[in-house]
C-alpha cells in the first residue's frame, strides 16, 4: 500500500501565498485513511482543468483531497458523460495502486484481476504471443486502446507508463468503432503534473528476475513540468529453462499551460525488447491426454523446465509513439480536447513450435516430438486526430452532459510471407529447411534446424476511416437519467499480396508459370453506424439501477486489415459485416461513505453473421451466432480505515448457433466457444497495521473448453479442456521511512500446477507460473 509521498514542490510567490489555505483546506478533508492519501490528479494524469471564473486566479493545489485506492469514481475518457455510478454498463478500472502492489509489469498480468477475460495460445507452430485474449468469448487483442486511441500489433505491452487501465464491457462500437464485439481495454499515459517528485523501483526474483523502473517529475516556471518514465529488465521466467524477457523503455514528456485554460502535452515512448519467446510443453501426461499410440497415450509428463526451441530462436519487438494533446478550457462547463498520435511498431520473431508425438519403440527415451518453425516479420502504423468537445446544457428543463467529435485514422499492417517447403518461387530454388524432431524428455536446443526463408510474398493491408460521434447523458430529475451514443463512420480497407503460382493451380492464372507470383489486390469500403442506448433509475443518491442495449460491427478484415480472395472466406470482401447486440441489465452502490462499490449486472451479447454451411445444400451461408449470457457481481474500495479490496465473479455460458461443416456426407455442427469458462473469480484485499501492510488474493478459473464440436467423443481427444484450476498469492510491505518501502510477493503460494494455455490441437501447452517470489525496493522523494 503506497503511503505519504515526500513530494518538493516548486516555490513560487503564489505557491507560497496559499500556504494557509490549502493546509486549511487539507484539514477539512482529512479522513481516517489520510496517511495513504496522495495528490489526485483528474484523468490522464493531468492537473485538475480551471474554470474560466478561476483562470485569472492564482492556482490553486489541493495536496489533502482524499482518493480511496482501487476505487475510481469517473472514467478517464473524454467521451464519458457520467461518474461510473450513473454509466449504465460494466466498468472496471485498475489503478496504479492495484498493479505495484501485485508487482503486474505486463498488461496480461494485469488482466488476471478481470473475470470474463481469459489468455490464448495460437494454433500449432503459429504461437500467439504477445497480449492475446479474449473478453465475454470474443477475441480482443486488437481492442486496445492508449489514451482512447487504438494501439495496433502483436506487442506485450508493458505498463510502467500508465496510471490506469479500464476494462469497457459489452459492445463498444460506438465509442472505438469495428470490431469492438464484447468491449475494449483502454490505457491512460502518466502525464506531467505541477509537482516535482521521483519514484524509482528495483524488483529482484524467482527466474533470474530484475527489474528497474523510474518515474520523475518536475515543475519549471508558473505553468509548466517535465515527466520521465524509465525502466530496464533482464529477466528468465519461473519454471522455465532458456525464455528470457530483456528489455528496456523510456516515455519523455512535458506540458505547458498547467493550471490554465489551455494546456498542452508533448509526449512519446520509446520500447526495445530482444526476448527468447516460449514454444511451450507437450500436454502428454496430464489428465485427459490422449493418444492414438497405447504407448503415447499412457506416457509420463515432460519436465516443465523443458525447452523445445531452438538455438536460433528469438523475438525482437520496438514500440515508438509521439503524440500531441492540446485541452482548452471554453466555458467553465465546456472543453475542448485534441490529440494526435503518430505510432509504429514492428516485431521480428523466429519460434520453434511443436506439433506430432511419436513413439518408435517401447523405450521412451527414444520417442519424438515434431517441431514447427514459424518466422514472423510484422509492421504495424497508424495516424490518428481526434478532436472531442465535451460540455454541459440545460434545455427545457433538461440537463445535458454531452461529449462529441471527430475521428481522422489511418492504419496500415505489412506482414512478409516465409516459408520452410522445398519450392522454387520467382526463378528462386529454396531447399526445404531443415527441422530436426526433438527428444520428447530431453529436447536439445543444439539440434540442427534452419530459419524459415523469406519468400517475398507480402500481405500489405490498410484502413482509412474518418468517423463522427456523439454521446448524451440526459438528467430528467434526480432519480432518472437517459443515456446514448451513435458514432457514423466511413471506413475503406485495402489488402495487397501475391498467390503462388503452382502446378496444382497454374491453370487458374493465365499467363502465369509454376513457381511465379501473381498479384493480387481487393478492397472493402463501406459506412458503419453504431449506437448505445442506457436508461438509469436512482432509488438514492448513492445508487442506481439501469437497463443498457448496443451494437457493434466487424467488416470483412476489420479486425486485421486482411482481406481474403478465398470465396466466402470470413474476410472475403463480398461478405456482410457481423453484427454484434448486446442487452445488459445491472445495479450499482457506493456504500461506507462512498468508500466501498458493490455492483452487478446480467448481460446477453450475440453476434450473428459468421460464414457456416448450409446443411443441406452444402453451400456457405451467413447464418452463424455466437452467443454469451453472463452474470457478473463485483465489488472495490475500503471496508474499514485500513482494509481494502478489489473482487469480482462472473458466471458466463457461451455457446454457438447454426454453426456447421459439411465434409462428404457428414455434417459437424459447432456448439461451444473455446477458451470461455463457465466461472471466473478473482479477489485481491490488502490490510494496514502501521508501517506494516498485508494482501493477498486468489484467482479461479473453471474448465475451458476445446473441443467444442458435438457429439465428440471427448475420450479420443488430445487434450479436450482446460482443468479447472486456483491460485492463491501473498503480498507483505513495510514502510521502512517515509521515502522507502519494501515488498515482498508470493506467487502460487501453494505451488499449484495448473496449464495457463492451450493450443487448438491439445498437443501443446503453457503452464501457469510455479511458486515464485519478488522481493521489491521503493524509493519515493
Amino acid at each position: 500500500m503506497s503511503h505519504i509521498k515526500s513530494r518538493k514542490h516548486a516555490a513560487t510567490p503564489s505557491r507560497l501565498r496559499q500556504a494557509p489555505a490549502v493546509a486549511a483546506l487539507a484539514t477539512t478533508l482529512a479522513v481516517p485513511i489520510a496517511v495513504q492519501a496522495q495528490t489526485a490528479p483528474s484523468p490522464g494524469g493531468q492537473d485538475p482543468a480551471p474554470t474560466a471564473a478561476s483562470s485569472n486566479l492564482p492556482p490553486v493545489k489541493i495536496e489533502g483531497r482524499r482518493e480511496t485506492p482501487y476505487k475510481a469514481e469517473t472514467s478517464s475518457s473524454v467521451k464519458s458523460t457520467a461518474p461510473l455510478l450513473d454509466t449504465p454498463r460494466t466498468v472496471q478500472v485498475l489503478d496504479k495502486e492495484l498493479l505495484r502492489e501485485q508487482g503486474a509489469t505486463t498488461l496480461m498480468e494485469a488482466l488476471r484481476n478481470t473475470p470474463g477475460i481469459t489468455m490464448q495460445l495460437g494454433e500449432n507452430g503459429n504461437t500467439s504471443t504477445g497480449d492475446t485474449f479474449q473478453l465475454r468469448g470474443f477475441a480482443a487483442q486488437s481492442q486496445v486502446m492508449v489514451d482512447g486511441l487504438r494501439d495496433l500489433g502483436g506487442i506485450t505491452r508493458d505498463v510502467y507508463n500508465y496510471d490506469s487501465i479500464e476494462i469497457i464491457k459489452g459492445p463498444a462500437g460506438a465509442e472505438v468503432g469495428r470490431a469492438a464485439a464484447s468491449g475494449y481495454i483502454n490505457l491512460f499515459t502518466k502525464l506531467p503534473q505541477r509537482d516535482n517528485f521521483t519514484d524509482a523501483s528495483l524488483s529482484l526474483g524467482s527466474g533470474s528476475r530484475k527489474r528497474l523502473s523510474a518515474d520523475t517529475n518536475h515543475a519549471f516556471g508558473e505553468n509548466a513540468a517535465f515527466r520521465f518514465n524509465a525502466m530496464i529488465q533482464d529477466s528468465g521466467v519461473p519454471g522455465r529453462h532458456a525464455v528470457e524477457n530483456k528489455g528496456w523503455a523510456i516515455a519523455p514528456a512535458v506540458a505547458f499551460g498547467l493550471n490554465t485554460p489551455t494546456r498542452i502535452y508533448l509526449y512519446s515512448q520509446h520500447q526495445r525488447h530482444d526476448n527468447v519467446p516460449d514454444g511451450g510443453i507437450p500436454s502428454i501426461g496430464w489428465p485427459g491426454f490422449y493418444n492414438a499410440s497405447a504407448a503415447l497415450a499412457n506416457g509420463g509428463r515432460v519436465d516443465r523446465h523443458n525447452f523445445y526451441g531452438s538455438n536460433h530462436d528469438y523475438e525482437k519487438f520496438h514500440i515508438d509513439s509521439f503524440t500531441a494533446k492540446i485541452e482548452h478550457q471554453l466555458s467553465p462547463t465546456t472543453r475542448v480536447h485534441n490529440i494526435t498520435r503518430y505510432s509504429r511498431n514492428a516485431i521480428d520473431r523466429v519460434l520453434t513450435g511443436i506439433f506430432t508425438l511419436a513413439a518408435p519403440s517401447a523405450d521412451s527415451s527414444t520417442w519424438t516430438i515434431s517441431r514447427l518453425l514459424q518466422r514472423v516479420d510484422q509492421t504495424n502504423e497508424s495516424i490518428v486526430n481526434q478532436t472531442n468537445l465535451s460540455t454541459e446544457l440545460d434545455t427545457g428543463g433538461l440537463k445535458h452532459n454531452i461529449a462529441g467529435g471527430i475521428e481522422l485514422i489511418y492504419e496500415s499492417q505489412r506482414n512478409r510471407g516465409s516459408g520452410t517447403a522445398a519450392q522454387t518461387i520467382r526463378g528462386v530454388d529454396y531447399a526445404a529447411v531443415t527441422n530436426t524432431p526433438a527428444n520428447l524428455y530431453n529436447p536439445n536446443p543444439g539440434d540442427p534446424i534452419g530459419v524459415p526463408y523469406w519468400t517475398g510474398i507480402d500481405v500489405d493491408g490498410k484502413t482509412v476511416t474518418t468517423a463522427a460521434y456523439l454521446f448524451d447523458t440526459v438528467t430528467i430529475n434526480e432519480s432518472f437519467k437517459l443515456n446514448g451514443g451513435l458514432r457514423f463512420e466511413h471506413y475503406k480497407t485495402t489488402t495487397n499480396s501475391g498467390t503462388l503460382v503452382t502446378t496444382t493451380n497454374v491453370g487458374t492464372y493465365p499467363g502465369y508459370v509454376a513457381g511465379g507470383v501473381a498479384p493480387y489486390s481487393l478492397e472493402r469500403s463501406d459506412n458503419m453506424t453504431s449506437w448505445n442506448l442506457g436508461a438509469v433509475y436512482k432509488p438514492a443518491a448513492n445508487g442506481s439501477i439501469y437497463a443498457a442495449y448496443a451494437n457493434s460491427q466487424t467488416p470483412p478484415g476489420g479486425g486485421n486489415f486482411v482481406l481474403s480472395a478465398t470465396l466466402n472466406n470470413q474476410n472475403d470482401p463480398g461478405l456482410a459485416p457481423q453484427k454484434t447486440k448486446s442487452a445488459e441489465i445491472g445495479t450499482k452502490w457506493d456504500l461506507l461513505d462512498k468508500r466501498l462499490n458493490v455492483a452487478g449486472a446480467l448481460y446477453r451479447v450475440e453476434n450473428e453473421g459468421q460464414v457456416s454451411t448450409d446443411p443441406f445444400t452444402g453451400l456457405p451461408v451467413q447464418f452463424g451466432k455466437t452467443r454469451v449470457d453472463g452474470i457478473e457481481l463485483s465489488t472495490v474500495g475500503q471496508i474499514t480505515t485500513n482494509w481494502f479490496i478489489t473482487a469480482a465473479v462472473t458466471k458466463m455460458k457461451a455457446k454457438q448457433l447454426d454453426q456447421n461443416s459439411v465434409s462428404g456426407t457428414t455434417v459437424t455442427e459447432t456448439t461451444g466457444v473455446r477458451w470461455s469458462p463457465d466461472w471466473m473469480a478473482s479477489l485481491w484485499s490488502t490490510y494496514r497495521m502501521g508501517p506494516l501492510t498485508l494482501g493477498g488474493g486468489m484467482r479461479y478459473v473453471s474448465e475451458q473448453k476445446r473441443v467444442i464440436t458435438g457429439g465428440t467423443n471427448l475420450a479420443t481427444q488430445n487434450m479436450p479442456e482446460i482443468p479447472s484450476y486456483w491460485v492463491a498469492d501473498l503480498m507483505a510491505a513495510y514502510q521502512v521511512t517515509k521515502n522507502v518501502n519494501l515488498r515482498l510477493n508470493i506467487y502460487n503460494l501453494f505451488d499449484k500446477d495448473y496449464i495457463q494455455t492451450l493450443n487448438n490441437s491439445g498437443a501443446r501447452m503453457t503452464l501457469g507460473m510455479p511458486r515464485a517470489f519478488m522481493v521489491t525496493a521503493n524509493a519515493q522523494f
